[in-house]
């Protein structure tokens, strides 16, 4: 069964960076799109980055190109979000998922892992 880990998550200032880590086990990342989803208190589940099983595709939505960036490195089956200039309306728990890749939109599949909360805050 394939599970997924969220790690690197925490309290940053406004302007800060984090990066964030997937790490899947119990199958090939290779095999798989990975997407990255927030949910902030009160709002609904939203796709943020996602990236094709080579890696040469990624989507992101408007509010974080040019400042987050997503990858993977399928040697240590993990994904990473690189979030820079981090606002307060990024804060949200983060969570990776399986996806169908898209450049259009974000299509979850049916495995996720338990999330990590990142806080903007001055």
């Amino acid at each position: 069964q394939l599970q997924l880990v969220e790690s690197g998550g925490g309290l940053v200032q406004p302007g800060g960076s984090l990066r964030l880590s997937c790490v899947v086990s119990g199958g090939n990342l290779r095999n798989y799109a990975i997407g990255w989803f927030r949910q902030a208190p009160g709002k609904g589940r939203e796709g943020v980055a996602s990236i094709s099983n080579s890696g040469d595709d990624t989507n992101y939505i408007d509010s974080v190109k040019g400042r987050f960036t997503i990858s993977r490195d399928n040697a240590k089956n993990t994904v990473y979000l690189q979030m820079n200039s981090l606002k307060s309306e990024d804060t949200a728990e983060y969570l990776c998922a399986t996806v169908i890749f898209s450049k259009q939109t974000f299509l979850p599949l049916d495995s996720w892992g338990q999330g990590t909360q990142v806080t903007v805050s001055s």
